[in-house]
Parts: C-alpha cells; sequence; structure tokens
C-alpha cells in the first residue's frame, strides 16, 4: 500500500484513496476465497458420484488450499500494479488543480510568516477576551456586593426613622439631635471609666509598695 497521505485527495473525495484500495483488495480476495469453495464443493460432488474414487475429501482440501495460495501470490502482484496506477491515474490530483474551496487562498495569497502573526494576534484577541470577561464577571460581583450594601443601609435607615418618630411622639425633640447629645454623653462617661481605671491601677501600685 501507498504510504503517501494524499490529503489533497482525501479533502476531494471524502476518503483516503488508500483505504478505497485496502476495501476493494479485500473485496477480490474474499471473492477468491468463496470461489474456491464453490469449485471444491463441486469438485466433491463429482467425485462423490465416480465409483472406486481413492481421492478423500483432505486431500481435496490441500489441493484447493495450495491452488489458492498459488493465486493469491499471483493476485496480490497484479493488484500492486493495478493500485499503483489507480492512485496515480485516477485517484490523484494533478499539482495544477484547485479545488474550488481553496481558490479563496489563490485570490488572498499569504506565507507562513504572515499566517503565524494572525495566529499570534488571535492568541492576544482570546486573552483579551478572556481578561473582559474576568473583569466584567468582577464588576457583577462587586455590584451584587453593592446592591446587599445598599439594601442594609435602607434598613438602618429606616430604623433611624422610627426611632426618630419614637422620639417625635415622646417629646424627645430632634432625633439627630438627641443622637448627637447621647454620643457626647457617652464619649464623656468613657472618660471618666476611663480616669476611673487609671486612678485604681495607681491605687493598687501603692498598695503593693507599701
Amino acid at each position: 500500500m501507498s504510504v503517501d497521505p494524499m490529503a489533497y485527495e482525501t479533502q476531494f473525495f471524502g476518503f483516503t484513496p488508500q483505504t478505497c484500495m485496502l476495501r476493494v483488495y479485500i473485496a477480490f480476495q474474499d471473492y477468491l476465497f468463496e470461489m474456491m469453495l464453490v469449485v471444491e464443493g463441486v469438485m466433491l460432488k463429482k467425485l462423490d458420484g465416480i465409483p472406486g474414487c481413492k481421492i478423500s475429501p483432505s486431500q481435496i482440501r490441500k489441493c484447493t488450499e495450495k491452488f489458492l495460495l498459488f493465486m493469491k501470490e499471483h493476485f496480490d502482484k497484479l493488484f500492486a500494479k493495478m493500485e499503483e496506477v489507480l492512485l496515480q491515474l485516477v485517484l490523484n490530483i494533478p499539482k495544477n488543480v484547485l479545488l474550488p474551496e481553496d481558490r479563496v487562498q489563490e485570490q488572498y495569497p499569504y506565507s507562513k510568516e504572515e499566517f503565524q502573526a494572525l495566529q499570534d494576534e488571535l492568541q492576544q484577541l482570546q486573552q483579551q477576551c478572556r481578561a473582559e470577561a474576568a473583569a466584567e464577571q468582577a464588576l457583577r460581583a462587586e455590584l451584587e456586593e453593592q446592591k446587599a450594601v445598599k439594601a442594609e443601609l435602607e434598613k438602618i435607615l429606616q430604623c433611624f426613622d422610627g426611632l426618630e418618630n419614637i422620639c417625635r411622639e415622646h417629646g424627645a425633640g430632634n432625633f439627630k439631635e438627641s443622637f448627637a447629645l447621647l454620643t457626647q454623653s457617652s464619649k464623656k462617661l468613657q472618660d471618666v471609666l476611663k480616669d476611673v481605671e487609671e486612678k485604681s491601677k495607681k491605687m493598687k501600685q501603692h498598695d503593693q509598695l507599701m
């Protein structure tokens, strides 16, 4: 069998020429085997009708196998020549023939360097697309986080509005002013507590020295 890949012929026919020849070879070989079995059957019938015939079926089988081997050797030689002719003259596309789907390459030829440059540019574009997709995903995640924070802030504002309404109902005045006053009082209490803790530490240190 030919080792030439014949890629252009495969593109045109839809199958490799070598595969076609292999199938033809197998079909001829199967037909040869079947024919020899038929011949053997006919010989057995003919000899069975001859009285006193001393030729056994096993002897006929040996002769059949020997003749089959002889036929197969000659068939292989003839098929090799037939394969060479078919691959060169029938299943071969001449070098000057261009398939219709490849005519665009004739109109817009490019070198290997130009093709490699296009491949590099395509790879860069793919990387940019992946980076943009990742950035878009990150922005979507940030947007969802902002929505969650906004919802929490709205809850807090609603809580403040409720507290302000309660303060007004109980005559506490403006909630913002009350909250500011409460913050100042809390800070003063923290300062007093801090002062007490410092004095307590000093008294403990004094007791230890005594």
